[in-house]
């Protein structure tokens, strides 16, 4: 089968490899209809993940048609339509019981690479490096899930691809940052990053409640979208953040910030120092959304971190944080807790996941993509890939 395969930084092929195969009881076959190259894959593309191998196969946001299922798999059957949760999870463990799917401790085979790192394993990622299990991902046409009685969700044919494709990441994504937030009614949120995950706890921050959302970042196209939804922009490069959120809110600032930029954050004063930083190894991640988002968040507020962070970080301004009594609320995503209900909301018509698409490409097309992406060329805000022979539809 054909599959888009890691080989250093900024460096994609669509390669032929093996196709899966079942190889425990609790997995299934998928047939891949649609996937898409989140902004987390660009971490990979970039090198800012570690224990990467050439070859590896990437993605973690897909969907697609069971083709087969292993002999544990009760809830699945041959020609489901499904869309598959990024994390993996068992179903069964502690974290698991408790809805803290990406905690899950029973899929990832790496943990003990993790617990080096974090001192405890998250679960198993599709798609996301041998850290986090080493698992083929799903820009390819067929991908193995394993305990598929657990993770995918079954989707009515009458909904496009497009329409539900997002349910594996970025739509819980941008769910679970706004409602950490515990919006009250009138509350004024801001958000760094207006990339897809921004976009979607944009429209979440306002479905909760919040009486304005100020968006942040420096790309036009972004930027406008934000605003389609209800959002305030505002253009950090043109502005002095700190001063104008504060100028917005009357001195007080945001109620919550939400950063969903993650490591590579871009500008501010210790921009340049970041870029050393980081090519120099003293650190591995460059937060700087992240401390203007503690800056500029109101005593007694909550920081809520979506975006991706890998390593370590220098020159966080935890001090503000303690003195002004703030709550930071951070994790990769509990997605299987966020589908279904989400799903509905989809169903009566209350979000609509689809225009943040501006990019269809075939599989074949990858490298450009990964590039248009990584580059932010030709207004790019998501890329959504088909497979050979893929329809991208319902039945």
């Amino acid at each position: 089968m054909k599959a888009v395969c890691w080989y250093g930084k900024h460096e994609v092929r669509v390669e032929d490899v093996p196709d899966p195969e079942i190889v425990n009881p609790r997995d299934a076959i998928v047939r891949v209809t649609s996937t898409a190259i989140c902004g987390s894959d660009l971490h990979l593309y970039g090198h800012f993940i570690p224990t990467m191998q050439k070859g590896d196969v990437l993605g973690h946001e897909f969907m697609g048609e069971v083709v087969e299922v292993g002999p544990s798999v009760g809830n699945l059957a041959v020609g489901d339509r499904v869309v598959v949760p990024f994390p993996i999870a068992c179903g069964a463990c502690w974290f698991c019981k408790r809805q803290l799917y990406s905690c899950c401790d029973n899929s990832n085979p790496n943990a003990y690479m993790a617990e080096a790192l974090f001192g405890h394993s998250p679960a198993g990622i599709f798609g996301y490096s041998h850290l986090m299990g080493g698992y083929a991902g799903g820009q390819a046409e067929y991908v193995r899930v394993p305990f598929a009685d657990v993770g995918p969700l079954k989707v009515d044919g009458g909904l496009s691809d497009e329409q539900v494709l997002f349910l594996s990441d970025i739509l819980p994504t941008g769910w679970m940052a706004a409602e950490f937030c515990d919006i009250e009614p009138g509350d004024t949120i801001a958000v760094w990053g207006c990339g897809p995950v921004g976009q979607f706890a944009i429209r979440a921050a306002i479905l909760m409640g919040a009486g304005r959302v100020i968006a942040i970042d420096r790309f036009a196209e972004r930027l406008a979208l934000a605003r389609k939804h209800g959002a305030e922009p505002l253009h950090y490069e043109e502005v002095e953040v700190l001063d104008a959120l504060r100028d917005l809110t009357g001195g007080r600032g945001p109620d919550a910030c939400i950063d969903a930029v993650g490591l590579e954050a871009h500008g501010g004063m210790l921009s340049a120092y970041d870029e050393v930083a980081t090519r120099t190894f003293m650190e591995t991640d460059r937060p700087n959304a992240l401390r203007q988002a503690i800056l500029a968040c109101r005593k007694g507020g909550t920081v809520s971190l979506a975006g991706v962070y890998g390593g370590f970080v220098d020159k966080l301004p935890l001090g503000a944080a303690v003195n002004k009594s703030l709550q930071l609320r951070m994790g990769q995503t509990h997605v299987h807790r966020y589908m279904r209900p989400l799903l509905e909301r989809i169903e009566r018509g209350e979000i609509d996941a689809t225009d943040i698409i501006t990019h269809r490409l075939p599989l074949a097309e990858a490298a450009h993509a990964y590039e248009i992406f990584q580059r932010k060329q030709e207004e790019c805000i998501k890329v959504v890939l088909s497979p050979p022979g893929a329809r991208g539809e319902g039945a």
